[in-house]
């Protein structure tokens, strides 16, 4: 059963892990010296909540956030898997990146890179309507700047009280928009209600006053949570005991992607804050965040939404040949996949656009797509010749094309190149266009067809 689509808005990071042994000091000052060194990646911030977030079953999601054009970035898009779709809202100078040395399973420093102010907006990211089109959204702010800005703060305040929104805010963040339904600071994070002095449910109460939302829940690490609202209604949910919880990186994140999740079902926040503690426990207990690390760079998908992703981005960069491709995709069959699989052989990086469900059905009718556009998405990006997908919302990728500036572009032997609108764009881009037979016999229509008649013969 889907759910519907959760928008994930905010910073995202390149979290690293350096872990090492140590057997001795330095000489000349009280620090470890590290010895067989060991570095692990995973997708940090705003995009460890979206990729916990896919894990939710029947939920699609998108997260919005601000990435560079480096390595970094790459790291993080491929770490998030075929399940999250990227749409880059701001151009970084870098990717935040934030490295964790560690020794014996202890961390001793943490260094961080990439943390400056964002430098530019894409235009090709309509905040509004990607935020309208969603089922619920959460901001995941880690203070870098994605949750200031004026376009996002806007289209989450037009999608108040029509779809649940939580806040998971950062002391050197933006405050919450006003009116969103659930706020979820951690315990010091809370103190900005005021004096330290009073109960956790006291600030709670506070801070719903100050932050004028619904709702805040306040997560006190083993001790649970606590809630109140601005109804007068409060509640606490209960810790399961964690048998040495060495890491809790990321518990946090955990909390406010389960709380997001419940609210698709229910309005109750009690429910939503008890659904979030046992995430949480459920999380540290496997580990925290550095269950989600993977340690080098064999193949992983990207998928994005709207805008190329930094892989193709880097693998331009790198000298390697651009493929590019596009359809709707709908009902992969044999003949997609062996399309597919040419034009891969004719390069090294090959790009597949996707009309989204609104284009699909102005191309071939209402009745169409069958496949909804999350899922033709993940399972392109699931095939071992796809290193990209990218849905789009226009008849035709010209404006893509423009600019990835593939060096090929495939289409079916069924098409005549001369003919097609996205020729002269690939032409001016320095790139050529290929056509490739078809396997005989083999279209989405034509299954489509069948499975209807099938149907239609055993209802009668």
């Amino acid at each position: 059963m889907n759910r519907g689509t959760v928008v994930v808005v905010g910073d995202a990071l390149l979290d690293v892990d350096l872990r090492g042994e140590s057997r001795r000091s330095c000489p000349d000052v009280p620090a470890p010296v590290l010895e067989h060194m060991t570095r692990s990646y995973r997708p940090g911030g705003a995009a460890l909540t979206a990729r916990l977030l896919s894990g939710e079953e029947g939920v699609d999601v998108v997260l919005l956030t601000a990435l560079g054009e480096d390595s970094a970035a790459e790291e993080v898009v491929r770490g998030l898997g075929a399940g999250v779709e990227v749409a880059s809202l701001v151009v970084r100078e870098r990717t935040p990146c934030k490295t964790r040395i560690r020794a014996c399973g202890t961390t001793v420093a943490r260094v961080d890179e990439g943390c400056e102010p964002t430098i530019g907006c894409s235009e090709d990211i309509d905040v509004r309507s990607l935020l309208e089109g969603a089922s619920a959204v959460l901001i995941s702010d880690y203070g870098l700047g994605v949750t200031g800005r004026s376009e996002v703060r806007e289209a989450v305040a037009a999608v108040l009280g029509r779809v649940p929104v939580v806040w998971d805010p950062h002391p050197k963040g933006s405050p919450p928009v006003p009116g969103v339904d659930l706020v979820t600071p951690n315990e010091a994070e809370s103190f900005v209600a005021g004096p330290e002095e009073g109960t956790a449910r006291a600030r709670a109460r506070r801070l719903v006053d100050r932050w004028r939302a619904y709702a805040v829940g306040i997560t006190l690490g083993e001790r649970g949570a606590v809630w109140a609202d601005a109804r007068g209604g409060h509640g606490s949910s209960r810790c399961e005991v964690v048998d040495s919880p060495g890491d809790t990186c990321g518990a946090g994140d955990a909390f406010a992607a389960a709380c997001t999740a419940a609210l698709l079902s229910s309005t109750e926040i009690g429910r939503a804050v008890e659904a979030g503690t046992r995430a949480a426990a459920g999380f540290v207990a496997r580990g925290a965040a550095g269950a989600h690390t993977f340690p080098d760079r064999r193949r992983r998908p990207a998928v994005g939404l709207f805008t190329p992703s930094p892989v193709t981005g880097n693998a331009r960069r790198r000298g390697e040949r651009i493929v590019a491709t596009g359809g709707c995709f709908d009902v992969l069959h044999a003949g997609h996949v062996d399309l597919l699989h040419r034009a891969r052989a004719l390069g090294d990086h090959l790009v597949v656009l996707v009309n989204d469900d609104a284009s699909v059905r102005a191309l071939k009718g209402d009745d169409r797509p069958v496949v909804p556009g999350h899922d033709r998405a993940r399972i392109l990006s699931a095939l071992e010749c796809v290193d990209t997908v990218v849905l789009f919302d226009e008849l035709t990728p010209t404006r893509l094309l423009e600019e990835i500036r593939p060096d090929v572009w495939v289409k079916g032997g069924d098409h005549d190149p001369e003919t097609l609108p996205e020729t002269p764009v690939v032409r001016a881009g320095g790139g050529e266009v290929v056509t490739v037979p078809l396997l005989v016999g083999r279209s989405t229509t034509h299954v489509i067809d069948h499975i209807r008649g099938r149907v239609g013969a055993s209802t009668l």
